[in-house]
């Protein structure tokens, strides 16, 4: 898991992804730190990908997350319309590649269909309940997902507000200029 022990080392911090009801949100903040001191507090950490069927967004030391996002975009040109398959074939190079083994990031990536975890340890994991939170808060964001998720009258989009703003009260990495992407 990703710590802010390395002072020197800039880090994008909380992503929330929530699937619902034929709607699947992916929710980024906007700090980023510098270890204890906040650099920026308006990054976007969440972006669509390829031709905008695919949002993804990252966790963890920013430039890593960069060079990974630019991976899984060759990966998709590679293996077009197979999001799987690209982050399977993203998460080999990661596990193998002395460069990319150094990487300190993680990402989510969804698209109409799933929703991923991709890991420096090379895994690539699909929640069961389409509710993934990565990064400092991701735990709280995480959690507060989990408990409104069964909510009836709220949509992933709602939930995804409500949980980055628990995770923003709890958490000192995370803030409350919240990027928000959804696909129906």
């Amino acid at each position: 898991m990703l710590d802010h022990k390395n002072p020197s080392q800039l880090y994008g911090t909380t992503i929330l992804s929530v699937r619902k009801n034929g709607k699947v949100t992916i929710a980024g903040d906007g700090q980023v730190s510098l270890g204890s001191t906040v650099l920026k507090s308006n990054a976007r950490k969440i972006r669509k990908i390829g031709d905008g069927s695919i949002i993804g967004g990252f966790a963890g030391a920013t430039a890593d997350a960069f060079t990974l996002f630019e991976r899984l975009e060759s990966k998709l040109e590679q293996y077009p319309n197979q999001l799987t398959k690209a982050c399977v074939e993203l998460a080999k190079d990661w596990r193998t590649d002395k460069y990319l083994r150094r990487l300190e990031a993680m990402m989510i990536v969804v698209d109409k269909e799933v929703s991923l975890v991709l890991t420096g340890n090379g895994d690539v994991l699909e929640p069961e309940d389409g509710v993934i939170g990565i990064g400092s808060g991701g735990n709280f964001a995480l959690a507060a997902a989990r408990a409104l998720v069964s909510v009836d009258g709220l949509d992933a989009e709602e939930i995804v507000k409500k949980s980055m703003k628990i995770a923003a009260d709890l958490c000192v990495y995370t803030n409350n200029n919240i990027i928000i992407e959804t696909i129906k």
